[in-house]
């Protein structure tokens, strides 16, 4: 072993700079994502002391590309919202993967359109938390299917789930954790009290991810239903589902 062997490594001038201008540039998101996190927990408690059954909006929170956020317009939101709760009673539970724009268009509501108290919310983006409630959000990583929360592991009667990325491997393993969620095999055959079936699954993806879909979720099938987002998003994204409804019937690719 020759005496350089024991040099430490050094970075030239250039690499030093460029690491530590990415170490500014990573605490300044950091710190941003921490700035809009407790704007958005102050404006939550002010409108809640101000005005008692506010709700915010999708619109509170700013899109975080990195994290391929893309919220949907208000119609589509409010539409896969209808759509998870049409027929279901005050037993059925809601699961929204992925999807805040949904969870925030159906707390907007009416209450008397809301025949259950039981949806929650799993998304990566801890800032969904003021949305949701704490009873009602968990921190959800689609690259961890197995850490589903234990108080909603096959307890899910209707799940929306949008994965994040249009890759196999995102699609894959949000299909894991979709079947951790839903409840078993001899109980997707329920009813709810208005006779309707109790079972129900959406998948909102891009539409080159059809194959993929429709194998990791036997009985789904593409829908005329057209999702759209706010920001125009090129991608074309189709919705998936396993029943049809008011809102949209099975189609053909």
């Amino acid at each position: 072993m020759s005496d350089s062997d024991d040099e430490p490594i050094t970075l030239s001038a250039h690499a030093l700079a460029a690491l530590q201008e990415f170490k500014s540039e990573e605490k300044q998101r950091l710190e941003k994502f921490e700035s809009l996190y407790q704007a958005s927990e102050d404006k939550f408690a002010d409108q809640q002391q101000q005005q008692p059954g506010h709700i915010i909006t999708i619109d509170d929170f700013k899109e975080d590309w990195q994290l391929s956020q893309f919220w949907y317009a208000d119609e589509t939101a409010k539409i896969l919202g209808k759509a998870l709760l049409e027929g279901a009673d005050e037993d059925t539970v809601v699961v929204i993967a992925s999807a805040p724009s949904v969870y925030a268009a159906i707390k907007q509501l009416p209450e008397d359109e809301i025949p259950t108290k039981h949806i929650y919310l799993l998304e990566f983006d801890p800032r969904f938390k003021v949305l949701a409630g704490e009873q009602y959000f968990s921190v959800y990583d689609y690259n961890k299917p197995d850490e589903i929360p234990a108080h909603l592991k096959h307890k899910c009667h209707r799940l929306l789930i949008d994965p994040p990325f249009l890759e196999e491997v995102c699609q894959n393993k949000s299909a894991e954790a979709a079947k951790n969620l839903l409840v078993e095999e001899s109980e997707r055959s329920a009813k709810t009290a208005s006779g309707d079936n109790k079972f129900k699954l959406i998948s909102s993806t891009g539409e080159r991810m059809h194959k993929v879909v429709e194998r990791n979720y036997p009985g789904v099938h593409v829908t005329n239903f057209l999702p759209e987002h706010k920001n125009g998003l090129s991608n074309e994204f189709r919705c998936y589902a396993n029943f049809e409804g008011s809102f949209w019937k099975f189609d053909k690719l």
